[in-house]
């Protein structure tokens, strides 16, 4: 074990100050680092030379995605730099990598030669500063053990990675768990540790990147359905029939019907929103707090709208034969 064997990509676009951090965090005379950059406006580029990190810039003439930039710094990193690495770090330029993670995740992998991906706890820097980041850090407490996925900081075994191709470099969100299913099915292993991975920054202050970031995901599960939606992956299928039925199906028939039933109909659909979230709350109750719980339910309910809008965006655009472009909600 040792930092020769461990490389990190890191991908930004406009992070600032974020992508600072995100760099002193892992820069090590030994470590190799390679930052890729999406078209930034604001300096990361010479900020990122100035501390001798290795960077790729995008080709601007095609579309940005994370999965592309991720393949991008993985090639950079394999072919031009040190063919001979084992692991490589994926970690996003709004993020600092926790001090002993890198070890503690190689270690994991060396041990046990069926693990591909080990990822741990990403935790939101500001909790307190809006509700919006107070929900990225709820959103982030996933189960540890054995997982389907991993997120967007993850340490991989450059074989594995190589043998399925890397990520998927047309999807614009929801990649991570794109590439899982793929890593599985050729018979690997994805696990979460009990342990502090990274620092998260969302900078998320307004309903309307919220509302973005919610419309992203809804995109990802609905790309993600048509790509491994048949048995028996099934790949976020019952999360977008819910999608669909709570944010289209059940509203839509509600409204049609209230004029017939004296707006009974409306009635029912508020209650049937008060149980949703009810179900939502009572499955977290066990590990985060009432008021947690509360913000958490009201905002998972309500993220079905802009969800299901992500989702129509998608299927229109599939329909159309056009290009999908990344959809953003950070302001610099």
């Amino acid at each position: 074990m040792g930092l020769e064997s461990v490389g990190v990509v890191i991908i930004g676009r406009n992070e600032g100050n974020r992508l600072k951090a995100c760099l002193l965090s892992v820069i090590h005379p030994q470590r190799v680092i390679v930052y890729v950059d999406s078209g930034s406006t604001d300096g990361s580029v010479e900020l990122a030379k100035s501390l001798g990190v290795h960077v790729v810039q995008l080709d601007l003439s095609i579309p940005f995605t994370a999965a592309r930039a991720r393949n991008m710094g993985f090639e950079h990193l394999l072919n031009q730099i040190e063919p001979n690495l084992q692991f490589v770090q994926f970690v996003d330029g709004d993020c600092q990598v926790v001090a002993g993670w890198l070890e503690l995740a190689e270690s994991q992998l060396r041990e046990n030669a069926d693990l591909v991906v080990v990822c741990g706890r990403r935790q939101e820097q500001f909790p307190n500063n809006s509700i919006y980041n107070r929900l990225c850090d709820i959103e982030w407490d996933t189960p540890i053990g054995e997982a389907k996925a991993c997120g967007g900081d993850s340490m991989m075994r450059v074989s594995a990675f190589k043998e399925v191709g890397g990520f998927n470099p047309s999807l614009i969100a929801g990649e991570e768990p794109e590439l899982c299913v793929r890593l599985r099915h050729a018979g690997g292993r994805i696990m979460r540790l009990d342990a502090s991975m990274t620092v998260h920054d969302a900078q998320i202050t307004r309903f309307k990147q919220w509302w973005r970031r919610s419309l992203r995901a809804g995109h990802a599960y609905a790309e993600g359905a048509s790509i491994h939606g048949k048995p028996p992956e099934l790949h976020w299928v019952k999360e977008s029939r819910s999608i669909w039925f709570w944010g289209f199906v059940l509203p839509v028939a509600a409204l049609a019907l209230a004029i017939f039933t004296w707006g009974l109909s409306l009635l029912l659909l508020l209650m049937a929103y008060l149980f949703l979230g009810y179900r939502i709350y009572k499955s977290t109750k066990h590990r985060i707090s009432f008021a947690d719980g509360a913000l958490y339910s009201l905002f998972c309910v309500l993220g079905k709208f802009p969800q299901v809008q992500g989702q129509i965006q998608y299927h229109l655009s599939r329909l159309g034969g056009k290009q999908r472009t990344l959809v953003e909600y950070k302001e610099v």
